[in-house]
């Protein structure tokens, strides 16, 4: 029987009788906790995590870090940022590779909403740390955030 515990808090554990998953009714989880605005549904695996990624549009990650490598392959939008000082413009279509331990951040252009996929090695579960050290938040691209979102709400009464 398969193990139903999981590295990501509110994952759904693979195996033990579950071996389809709808993608888009997955329980969405925090992605990012303290540094991004990442969320979605996660499924593990006993080795590998699979991630339905939702990013809204010109919001993302602080530059962060993780010890399991992940490739992500962006199925909407486009997300803009670096992986290990490079820079990187993917938009839908387009396959991210990073590295373990590799310092990165992506973006949600401001156009539209990003949807990606995250595959992950289970050395560690979904979230990595802040590289400052701080969980202070997610980015937000100018124009966007919870006080841009407030004043639009404002402005519209």
């Amino acid at each position: 029987m398969a193990a139903t515990k999981t590295k990501t808090e509110g994952a759904i554990k693979a195996g033990g009788g579950k071996y389809h998953f709808r993608v888009a009714k997955l329980r969405k989880v925090a992605a990012g906790t303290g540094y991004s605005t990442s969320h979605g549904g996660v499924v593990e695996g006993a080795r590998m995590l699979f991630g339905y990624i939702h990013k809204p549009r010109g919001t993302g990650s602080r530059m962060h870090s993780h010890p399991n490598e992940q490739f992500n392959y962006v199925v909407q939008g486009t997300l803009k940022g670096s992986v290990n000082g490079k820079r990187v413009l993917a938009p839908a279509g387009t396959l991210i590779y990073i590295p373990a331990n590799a310092p990165h951040t992506l973006v949600s252009t401001p156009d539209e909403d990003v949807i990606f996929l995250a595959l992950k090695d289970l050395s560690h579960g979904i979230i990595g740390k802040a590289v400052d050290g701080t969980m202070a938040g997610p980015h937000f691209e100018p124009g966007f955030g919870p006080r841009a979102a407030s004043r639009k709400r404002a402005a519209k009464k």
